[in-house]
């Protein structure tokens, strides 16, 4: 009696077959559509560039900019024609002093400077944006004023380079 009524109670009359090929299609047609997802958020990415056309990526070259504004020793103001170095060209009105600090950086909106970052002929970037000028002493900061910073990336010589326009020049 009791082995009759075991056997009838472990049967299995599942169909489970049926159930794992659409567990498998489901999951083929969700890593398809993550695919296509991905891959048209990356086309839609503002950042997103063809750095073999233009020898840096968008991005990098974004950086570079930023990392060449802040670095005010070798930042060059262009004056008359020449090349004028930005720390010179401020200690002209007042002198820095002992523990003065100049800073440069690109004030603009991240999505204002993507739009202002655009491509050259044969190869490379350019981007124009303001760069706000300031001495920091200690805490203090003392704004200069706002110089348009003009950035290119070369694509032959694989070089970033960045300088500070006087207006009306």
């Amino acid at each position: 009696m009791l082995g009759g009524d075991m056997s009838k109670h472990t049967t299995s009359t599942s169909h489970g077959g049926a159930g794992r090929a659409l567990l498998w299609v489901a999951i083929i047609l969700t890593v398809a559509l993550l695919g296509f997802v991905t891959a048209t958020a990356v086309r839609a990415n503002p950042i997103y560039s063809d750095r073999e056309a233009n020898g840096i990526s968008k991005y990098k070259f974004i950086e570079a900019c930023k990392e060449i504004a802040e670095d005010t020793e070798e930042l060059t103001v262009g004056a008359m024609g020449q090349a004028i170095p930005l720390k010179t060209l401020v200690e002209q009105s007042s002198p820095l002093k002992a523990g003065d600090e100049l800073h440069a950086g690109i004030e603009a909106e991240p999505a204002e400077i993507i739009k202002a970052t655009q491509t050259v002929d044969g190869g490379g970037w350019t981007l124009t944006a303001p760069a706000t000028i300031a001495v920091h002493s200690g805490e203090n900061v003392k704004t200069l004023g706002q110089l348009p910073l003009a950035c290119t990336h070369d694509k032959k010589t694989g070089k970033t380079t960045a300088t500070l326009s006087l207006p009306g020049q």
